[in-house]
């Protein structure tokens, strides 16, 4: 139903992806990737590709559509029933592509950006080290020039794609004595310039994924790989978490949905004292519980998505929407489990991959205590900043008057 929010070509989007992620992926890659019987879903860039699903909201004369961010996350939200894995590589694309678009030379962009959306390239970003997560700004890999170019030294990890990657936007201390908003650069490094990817850890969900660690030692990169001035790091960190947040968000509530869905039909067959399960309150009130919860956070989505590509401020909606649909999207396939009893615990149906799945939207790209501290930021700029034209309900108190009882301090 909120197709009508969507324009023709939004919609048309929306319905490639949905026929993409219905006929184009064997199940048997699903299986594959949790057994880890393959470490990484080597082609599904192509198809992507292929299906002209990469670039949505990117210029045209780089592979893109030039559509919007609306157009983006309807497309993310078909994806999602795909899995984290394959949803986290079908956004990686948007992810990096962002700093390109925004911060990248024409040089970087032809040599990066087309041929990743062309899916020739592979492309995964090295943020967390193992020092730190959530303190970004705290890391420690090192860039040192050396002749025309950077030496870079340090470690990554929990790197979604490593093992399939064909280059890595690094971000590394280029200043360390400036304080840390102002000591960051960002970097193109291609992997066979040495960079080394280790698989040291396994994965409750997200398996196949090639999440690793990588390592560099020494790795020269030419000043033309660095992108963005330099100490920019800040600046296009704080524009990449647009899409980490936006494509999360919206690749949850396709997980979500999916999952609600299959336990929705379950419910529909599936008889207990001699009747269908979905006609027992006990059931019928979660299901409507769920969806009213998976259009809600749908909304916050979509307002969240016209507010960027109106260019209105989007920092608070942002945050809000990756903590309200990732938490949203876990509480929905619980239910969904629910729902389903004792065999939404097996295998015989893929709730509970998913649930394995979907419990990392709300650590990575910024924890859900990370995005409360952003939403709580901004709110109070917000409101220090709002010019008195809205009714001041303080006045509307029987004992408005009574200043003296007003103590503040």
């Amino acid at each position: 139903m909120f197709d009508v929010l969507l324009s023709p070509e939004e919609r048309e989007v929306q319905s490639q992806a949905r026929t993409f992620a219905r006929e184009a992926i064997d199940p048997q890659l699903l299986k594959d990737l949790d057994r880890e019987v393959i470490d990484f879903p080597h082609g599904f860039h192509r198809k992507v590709a292929a299906a002209g699903l990469y670039g949505i909201r990117f210029p045209t004369e780089y592979g893109g559509r030039g559509l919007s961010w609306t157009a983006e996350v309807a497309a993310l939200e078909e994806i999602g029933p795909l899995g984290t894995v394959l949803g986290c590589q079908y956004a990686m694309p948007s992810i990096v592509g962002e700093a390109l678009v925004r911060f990248g030379s024409e040089d970087q962009r032809q040599r990066f950006l087309v041929p990743m959306l062309q899916g020739e390239l592979v492309a995964a970003e090295g943020l967390t080290e193992p020092r730190g997560g959530s303190d970004f700004f705290g890391a420690t890999t090192m860039a040192r020039r050396e002749g025309d170019g950077w030496t870079l030294s340090g470690a990554k990890r929990f790197i979604v794609g490593a093992e399939g990657a064909d280059f890595f936007l690094i971000y590394a201390k280029t200043a360390p004595e400036n304080p840390p908003h102002e000591s960051l650069s960002v970097f193109l490094v291609e992997r066979d310039r040495g960079v080394e990817v280790e698989h040291l850890f396994g994965l409750m969900g997200a398996r196949g994924g090639g999440t690793g660690r990588i390592s560099l030692r020494k790795v020269w990169v030419p000043e033309t790989n660095l992108v963005g001035p330099q100490n920019g790091g800040a600046l296009i960190f704080d524009r990449m978490m647009i899409p980490e947040r936006m494509t999360s968000g919206a690749a949850c509530i396709g997980t979500a949905q999916a999952a609600l869905d299959l336990a929705a039909r379950y419910s529909m067959k599936r008889k207990a004292f001699g009747r269908p399960i979905n006609r027992f309150q006990a059931i019928s009130h979660k299901v409507a519980d769920s969806i009213t919860r998976l259009d809600a956070a749908r909304g916050l989505l979509w307002a969240a998505a016209r507010t960027i590509d109106a260019g209105m401020p989007h920092r608070r909606m942002v945050s809000e929407t990756k903590k309200f649909l990732t938490e949203t999207a876990w509480d929905v396939v619980n239910e969904a489990m629910q729902i389903m009893g004792g065999i939404g615990y097996t295998d015989v149906y893929p709730i509970e991959r998913l649930l394995r799945d979907i419990r990392l939207a709300m650590i990575w790209t910024g924890t859900s205590e990370i995005m409360a501290e952003l939403i709580q930021h901004e709110y109070f700029v917000e409101l220090a900043a709002q010019p008195g034209d809205r009714r001041d309900i303080e006045r509307d108190a029987f004992a408005a008057d009574a200043e003296a009882e007003k103590v503040y301090e």
